[in-house]
């Protein structure tokens, strides 16, 4: 038993250290040249384990995006003024809408291997600043990048992205079949994370939580 609970210090300490590095090393190392082409501004939104991008709504990002109306989610209202997108783990997501149905195996799969889902919600007017959103303005070469990156994550049939049947929180969202495994390693604040370099801001160079993220938000934009 000794040696189990060194081992399992061990491997505490090793994972805080992996966090703190993740967080503290940014990336890209180098600040890329800030666009001068217009701004775009975006929110990053979190909760203790869950990060999402809104992007804000015009008619182009509407376009993108029909098939999200055609589903159903209503894009086209003029009091939404966001479309928020999220990755992560199939079993987590669809089978946690709250913290009081948490179950055994969507945890288990969520810190082994899972499949992906995009998670796909509308918002008004989110007020800023506020501890659970940040916000960053983008030229418009680079929000065209992160609208690439957000379309290239949901997987695709005959048809266009495949909406996931009998799965939503509300009648406001839906979730999409998306590309990609989920793992502990790779999760759900990865992918933002990843999105986010995209648009040309820099992260920590692994972020697996959302406070690691926001922190390396903060140090590095």
């Amino acid at each position: 038993m000794k040696k189990l609970g060194r081992f399992l210090g061990l491997l505490l300490i090793v994972a805080a250290l992996a966090v703190t590095l993740g967080a503290l090393v940014p990336r890209p190392l180098w600040p890329a040249a800030a666009s001068i082409e217009g701004k775009r501004h975006i929110l990053v939104l979190k909760n203790p384990i869950h990060t999402d991008i809104a992007i804000p709504v015009d008619d182009a990002v509407r376009q993108r995006f029909h098939f999200l109306a055609d589903a159903g989610i209503p894009v086209g209202i003029p009091e939404v003024r966001y479309i928020v997108f999220g990755w992560g783990g199939r079993a987590f997501y669809l089978e946690t809408p709250t913290w009081s149905q948490l179950k055994a195996v969507p945890v288990m799969k969520a810190l082994t291997l899972d499949t992906s889902v995009m998670h796909v919600d509308v918002a008004g007017d989110i007020v800023e600043p506020r501890p659970d959103v940040a916000g960053f303005d983008i030229g418009e070469e680079r929000f065209m990048a992160l609208l690439d990156f957000i379309e290239a994550s949901f997987q695709r049939g005959p048809a266009g992205p495949i909406v996931v049947e009998n799965a939503a929180y509300s009648r406001f969202d839906h979730f999409y079949e998306a590309n990609g495994r989920f793992n502990a390693l790779v999760g759900c604040n990865t992918w933002t994370a990843a999105a986010l370099r995209t648009a040309g801001l820099r992260t920590g160079w692994w972020n697996p939580l959302p406070a690691s993220l926001s922190l390396s938000m903060r140090l590095y934009n």
